[in-house]
């Protein structure tokens, strides 16, 4: 990868901190890697996924800028432009209408925008689009279940976990998005955030 792109990468990971708690967005480098990333996106306020809290995983091609990120959601999201099955994401931007003027931010800015209006018309997943379609309660219904059971931790867990995460060491947010991650599982979490996934 070119050292101005590794370059720019650092410039918007800085960026993505310094308004993570305003845009609901954040992303942070997997490890030692500059080109695989994950980010986290806060579900929509008055949304099927508000309350929830979504990884990304970011993979940055040699090409950056010139080429957009790879991206797809870790966690289950029941949406007509995401994959029910591998996460995959169908959104312009992340393909033929990606420009170099765009960031990571920009991006996972576009990935929350898009879970509060669904394109069913353009769908990753064809049966969720059809549902959306046919039957838009139960999409709203199916879409919080998803949201109960894979973005958010169990209840009454959260605040213990993440305290006892805090006092090994990690910040808060990493730990609630790796708690997130591993469905509320926190010795799983743990593993993740020691081994930097």
């Amino acid at each position: 990868m070119a050292a101005e792109c590794s370059g720019r990468i650092g410039k918007e990971l800085a960026e993505c901190a310094r308004d993570a708690e305003k845009s609901g967005c954040t992303a942070e480098a997997v490890g030692d890697k500059p080109n695989h990333l994950r980010g986290t996106i806060k579900g929509p306020e008055g949304s099927a996924y508000d309350g929830g809290l979504f990884v990304v995983d970011i993979n940055i091609p040699d090409q950056y800028p010139f080429e957009p990120p790879k991206m797809r959601f870790e966690t289950r999201v029941w949406h007509p432009n995401v994959s029910s099955q591998t996460g995959a994401i169908c959104l312009d931007i992340l393909k033929d209408q990606w420009s170099p003027a765009l960031t990571i931010k920009t991006a996972l800015l576009s990935l929350q925008a898009l879970l509060s209006s669904p394109e069913p018309d353009d769908p990753q997943d064809a049966e969720v689009a059809a549902m959306y379609k046919g039957d838009r309660d139960a999409f709203t219904q199916t879409a919080r279940f998803w949201t109960e059971s894979y973005a958010m931790p169990a209840a009454g867990g959260d605040d213990a976990a993440v305290g006892r995460l805090c006092e090994m060491g990690f910040d808060a947010d990493a730990a609630r998005a790796a708690l997130a991650r591993c469905g509320g599982d926190e010795s799983t979490a743990l593993e993740a955030l020691l081994s930097g996934a």
